[in-house]
């Protein structure tokens, strides 16, 4: 059911939703959080439809923010608000609100959003685009558990991932991580099957991919050890190589969708790896909502020297580690354009080897672990 409100305010939208649940026959509020999606006239539909998708696996209630501040000195002093309130059919199990915000408006969307927020629910914003420079001092922001990000769709990916490591607070993430989480995983149970000493790694994807960065980043962070960043052709991410005291352990994906993982001294086998989009992604982020400390560590570790040939000072010996001891060192390859970029390690204190994200309830599988175990890859 859908219910058009033309300058209208907040309390009015809320009889709206009671409304339309009636005429539903959904008269209980069955939603576990609200998803507040920030972005403009352009994006939204493909939001929307990602949002909704995810709502299928978390009951939510979707207010779709769209500010149009105008472009003339008349229209930036009205202040209006429109709605569209869905309930159930193109909403998918949960409510959905789009608010177009006028003129002065457009700039307090956090005093219209308030009021719409399910009581004792969490809440979690999403800029699929555009996202403000330091996401938990935004307005909006500051309203939400959870803030998601996608560096992806920026201009200069590798710059944004520098940023978000500068502004970084508890609660936030970006989709370039969550994409991937089927490769931390695949890689991270091949480690614990092959103990084996690991001297360096090498990365390939595509150039001004993010999640290329943070997968070397997070590498680099874990193991200790030199990470090199190639450049291919895609698409997304192309293969991930360690080297170790055996030989090559290498998890190829040349077609985006089947990867071949090669192990010394196993048999090949093939990998479920292909490339999600944004409604597995969000469904992914709003199965947790504690902070993600991986995501923190790994953006952290290099973001001063994303873009940059050489992280780090040479390795030493003791750099080396194997897959399931303790190692040390630091440093981790990034390019931004086309071509390799070195990066080498320094001791450091011993840390774990990386461990697959742990399984969340209700996830489907296809054995590779992780908080999105079996779904597919960047």
């Amino acid at each position: 059911m859908n219910i058009d409100l033309t300058d209208t305010t907040s309390s009015q939208i809320n009889a709206a939703l009671v409304q339309a649940r009636r005429a539903a026959g959904i008269p209980a509020v069955g939603m576990v959080l609200t998803l507040v999606i920030v972005t403009d006239e352009g994006n939204h539909y493909d939001a929307l439809k990602a949002a909704s998708d995810a709502s299928k696996e978390h009951p939510s209630r979707i207010l779709v923010v769209i500010k149009r501040p105008g472009r003339s000195p008349r229209d930036r002093k009205v202040a209006r608000l429109d709605a569209e309130v869905r309930v159930a059919g193109e909403s998918g199990t949960g409510e959905t609100v789009l608010l177009r915000l006028y003129g002065e408006l457009a700039a307090h969307a956090q005093s219209v959003v308030l009021p719409l927020l399910l009581p004792d629910a969490p809440v979690v914003v999403w800029w699929p685009d555009d996202a403000p420079e330091h996401p938990s001092e935004d307005l909006l922001g500051q309203l939400a558990a959870r803030r998601i990000t996608d560096a992806q769709a920026t201009e200069d990916p590798v710059s944004t991932l520098g940023l978000r490591a500068r502004t970084y607070t508890p609660g936030d993430t970006d989709l370039a991580w969550t994409r991937i989480t089927p490769w931390r995983s695949v890689l991270a149970a091949a480690l614990d099957q092959k103990h084996s000493t690991i001297t360096s790694a090498v990365v390939e994807g595509e150039a001004y991919n993010p999640s290329g960065e943070l997968l070397a980043l997070w590498l680099a962070e874990r193991l200790r050890v030199p990470v090199h960043r190639q450049v291919s052709d895609g698409p997304g991410l192309t293969a991930v190589r360690l080297e170790t005291a055996d030989g090559t352990i290498c998890l190829d994906r040349a077609n985006g969708s089947l990867a071949e993982l090669a192990m010394p001294g196993q048999p090949d086998r093939h990998v479920a790896l292909q490339r999600r989009d944004k409604s597995e992604l969000i469904a992914e982020e709003l199965r947790r909502l504690d902070p993600d400390e991986m995501y923190a560590s790994a953006v952290k570790f290099g973001a001063s020297r994303l873009g940059k040939g050489v992280m780090g000072s040479a390795p030493e010996p003791s750099a080396a580690r194997t897959g399931s001891a303790a190692g040390s060192g630091s440093g981790s390859g990034s390019g931004s354009g086309g071509g390799k970029a070195g990066a080498e390690a320094r001791p450091e204190a011993p840390r774990p080897v990386p461990k697959a994200p742990p399984a969340k309830p209700g996830d489907s599988g296809s054995g590779s672990g992780g908080k999105a175990t079996g779904k597919a890859a960047s």
